[in-house]
């Protein structure tokens, strides 16, 4: 059903999103035994932060604080992806369990914008939620790229090799 949805509330919407996610990594940073692990979650956590910072200036709310307060808030204790966090034992967060838990995290948010943005009316409402949804397309392409190359599958840069042979 289409419903009426202001801009502010699109970016507060995206916010938010991205707000649990990055709570998402930080802690599986922190979870993470092993060292791969960690690395990769915090340089996602950090991916994920300068995302959220472009869409922050364009908030006008003064509800979330300044951006360095809104960063710092704990994420939502109902949070779904803290939940899935929570059930993961610690040894297991390891480089590909990272990539994997990444890459499931990235897809569900990606289908979650694009079925808000498919029942906004507001059309500028609704592109920048369909950018959020390509951003985070993008992010996701980029850890499924680097977990092929780190898995020992046919990575894109060499398909013109296999394709030849």
């Amino acid at each position: 059903m289409p419903q009426e949805m202001k801009v502010q509330e699109a970016i507060r919407i995206i916010l938010k999103t991205k707000k649990d996610l990055y709570g998402l990594y930080r802690e599986a940073s922190r979870r993470a035994e092993h060292p791969s692990g960690r690395q990769v979650f915090a340089r996602l956590a950090d991916e994920v932060r300068d995302n959220m910072r472009q869409f922050f200036h364009l908030y006008y709310g003064d509800d979330l604080g300044t951006f360095e307060q809104f960063i710092e808030t704990p994420p939502a204790s109902d949070s779904r992806l803290m939940a899935e966090l929570k059930n993961a034992p610690s040894a297991d967060l390891h480089d590909r369990h990272a990539r994997e838990l990444a890459l499931h995290e990235e897809k569900e948010i990606e289908r979650q914008l694009r079925m808000t943005a498919a029942r906004v009316i507001d059309p500028v409402a609704r592109q920048i939620l369909e950018r959020a949804a390509d951003q985070t397309r993008q992010h996701h392409d980029l850890i499924e790229s680097e977990y092929a190359r780190t898995m020992g599958m046919v990575h894109e840069t060499d398909i013109d090799t296999y394709v030849r042979e």
